[in-house]
């Protein structure tokens, strides 16, 4: 993306993020889930880091909350209440480190409480304060400089003191100001949303929508009926504390509601951990909390820090895995199933969305895009439930570029070219899937798949027909190409994987990319070439182009074949160079040797065939099994004491090598008077 594309997209963004914003913070609507917000956040964000001389005072990074509802005073913060900047991987907390020790001037000061870790509770940020250790005021954040004052709510709320107890600990100040959070539990959550439904009224989404508008209630009866939830986490001002830790001793000392699960953390590492841990547990806990805060202890460190914007340089807010994201449509793809069904694809942005990182998302059909109205290079939503397989849930058309057309099925089928028809329904209506007219289609569709990922095509092990199938079925390939675009999080998400299988697949995939020249033509599964006339095939194309490193090269070489240089390859007859001839000249299997290099496959020099060896000009068919060795094992021996292995038996066929429940081949070797070898003799030729 260049500068000029990056300044529309931040442009795009700042609207959006500001239309979601404002529903939220002021009227108390949320339109899209906090995840997808966040989402849209960071890709402005990082944006903004690539063209730092893009942003500007109004962007949606600079500044903090919503403003303020009429309905209550207004309230001044004597310092500003900031929020946090996001991260969401390991490589965001470490760009963050680096970003903060380079404003710095130096390495942050390493020992057992370098950071310290708090869970970052799902609900609303506020600010107290006492005089004479009374409680005398409390507001709401606000837009960060001027807040709610909601001082009656507060005092409802059993976790926050309305007096502070100097005598634990003496803070020697007259005015105290404290920081914190008001949230409602899970189990508060669902006893209101009972009570909601029996009366007929509205049932709320989340947690922090009811603690954020109990909050502002006029009446702070209806406040005290919700049973809100408090933690404090911040001093505003200078007791002689050293670090942030020593905050959460003072005010847990002096009769504030501290979270006891925060710690102190010596490393990233450590801070890496923790996360994982409460990403892990999250869900015992009695309340919402969607990451952790990781702050600098040092205060002296902290306060050198500054602030950036809207956050504080020496603290961040690591986020767990999203259960919703934005991305962007980068195409919309049809893949043939295995009884010939048509499904629609969503060719992603790669996201991570609930620890998984996603690059697909199934469309169903037709109606279904319809109804969404997705479109290539819309962004979009994607939410993925628990272990459910992610789908698209909204398009932000807001964001949608200029020229985006709708999508349409396509008439002919991508695999075979015949004819797309729609489902009839048993009362004469159309159906909403889309097949091909062809209803051999599907079955020689998967057949086809299953021989490409065969011990003697790829070898792909760990894919066999079942996980094929299953691929099929839930739309993820439509060629053999597409078993090398797969992203773990693409097969992880299917019922019954893991991250651990799809893992496997995926490294089985890449190792597998380098493959001789014989074995790729074998994989084709060209009709009439099997494994042997496939090595004297790519003899063929060697003949044409003496460096064939990519399927690009096999392709370039194949359409300058002609049925004169075929017929010049012993075991080659008029229907295998047809048929050989007809595959270079067929359009999709054209575009499929060009996807294949698209995807990285690369072909390896064949294994040299010993010259002048023992079995130099002798040619060899092998027919029915051998007890002492595979039949592959016995081919790679014949070549390696310089004969050739054919498949089929002709009059220039030097020997038939006979094993256990041997074929026609046998037969015909016999009428045409071939030499045939026992088990027992080809061994002895062998030695």
């Amino acid at each position: 993306m260049d500068k000029n594309q990056a300044k529309q997209r931040i442009e795009k963004l700042k609207k959006e993020i500001e239309k979601y914003r404002y529903a939220y913070h002021v009227l108390d609507k949320s339109l899209i889930s906090d995840a997808a917000l966040d989402s849209l956040k960071k890709e402005l964000f990082d944006l903004e880091q690539e063209f730092p001389e893009l942003i500007v005072p109004d962007s949606p990074t600079q500044r903090v909350g919503g403003q303020p509802l009429k309905e209550f005073k207004k309230v001044r913060h004597e310092t500003p209440m900031l929020s946090f900047n996001d991260a969401f991987s390991e490589e965001d907390m470490r760009a963050w480190l680096e970003r903060l020790e380079n404003y710095l001037g130096r390495k942050i000061g390493k020992n057992d409480r370098t950071f310290y870790c708090e869970l970052k509770i799902d609900g609303l940020a506020i600010e107290l304060i006492y005089e004479d250790e009374i409680f005398v005021r409390g507001s709401t954040r606000g837009d960060g400089l001027i807040g709610e004052d909601v001082t009656q709510n507060l005092k409802t709320i059993d976790a926050i003191p309305l007096k502070i107890n100097a005598k634990r600990y003496p803070l020697n100040a007259k005015r105290l100001v404290v920081r914190g959070e008001v949230f409602l539990t899970k189990k508060e959550f669902e006893r209101i949303n009972r009570e909601q439904e029996k009366k007929g009224g509205k049932v709320y989404a989340n947690p922090r929508n009811i603690a954020a508008g109990s909050i502002r209630q006029l009446d702070p009866k209806v406040t005290a009926s919700r049973r809100l939830d408090s933690f404090q986490y911040a001093l505003v001002a200078d007791l002689g504390q050293k670090n942030h830790e020593e905050e959460h001793e003072m005010l847990k000392a002096t009769g504030f509601k501290t979270n006891l699960h925060n710690q102190s953390a010596a490393t990233l590492e450590e801070v890496f951990k923790f996360h994982e841990y409460w990403a892990k547990h999250r869900e015992k806990l009695p309340y919402e909390v969607d990451g952790i805060v990781v702050i600098i202890n040092s205060n002296k460190d902290f306060d050198g820090g500054g602030a950036i914007g809207k956050a504080p340089r020496a603290a961040i807010a690591f986020k767990f895995a999203a259960r919703e994201a934005t991305t962007i449509v980068e195409d919309i793809l049809v893949q043939v199933g295995r009884t010939g069904a048509l499904t629609p694809v969503a060719v992603l942005k790669p996201v991570p969305v609930g620890g998984i990182t996603i690059s697909h998302a199934t469309l169903h059909n037709a109606d279904e895009i319809k109804r969404l109205d997705v479109r290539v290079g819309d962004t979009v939503i994607i939410t993925r439930a628990g272990d459910v397989i992610p789908k698209i849930t909204k398009v932000l058309k807001d964001l949608r570029p200029r020229g985006a057309k709708e999508f349409e099925m396509p008439k002919k089928c991508p695999v075979d070219g015949s004819a797309v028809v729609r489902d009839a329904m048993p009362n004469g209506r159309q159906g909403v899937a889309y097949k091909c007219s062809n209803k051999n289609c599907g079955a020689r569709h998967r057949e086809q798949l299953y021989h490409f990922v065969s011990r003697d095509a790829f070898n792909l092990d760990g894919l066999g027909w079942k996980i094929i199938d299953r691929f099929l079925d839930e739309g993820l390939i439509s060629d053999a190409a597409d078993i090398f675009t797969l992203k773990e999080g693409d097969i992880a998400v299917l019922e019954r994987f893991g991250e651990k299988s799809a893992r496997n697949i995926i490294e089985e995939a890449r190792m597998k990319r380098k493959i001789s020249l014989s074995r790729f033509l074998y994989s084709l599964g060209i009709f009439h070439v099997g494994e042997e006339t496939s090595r004297l095939l790519g003899k063929a194309l060697l003949k044409i182009n003496p460096k064939i490193d990519s399927p690009k090269d096999i392709l370039t070489a194949g359409l300058k074949l002609t049925e004169e240089k075929l017929f010049e390859v012993p075991d080659i007859g008029p229907a295998v160079a047809k048929s050989i001839l007809e595959y270079f000249k067929d359009a999709r299997h054209r575009n499929l040797l060009k996807k294949f290099g698209e995807v990285g496959v690369a072909i390896t020099a064949e294994k040299r065939q010993a010259a002048g060896g023992k079995l130099a000009g002798l040619s060899f068919v092998l027919t029915g099994g051998l007890e002492s060795m595979s039949r592959e094992a016995a081919k790679e021996k014949l070549r390696a004491l310089g004969g050739d292995v054919n498949e089929s038996v002709s009059k220039n066929t030097s020997y038939v090598v006979a094993g256990v429940e041997p074929g026609s081949k046998l037969e015909k070797a016999k009428r045409l008077g071939v030499r045939i070898l026992s088990e027992k003799e080809f061994l002895a030729m062998l030695k």
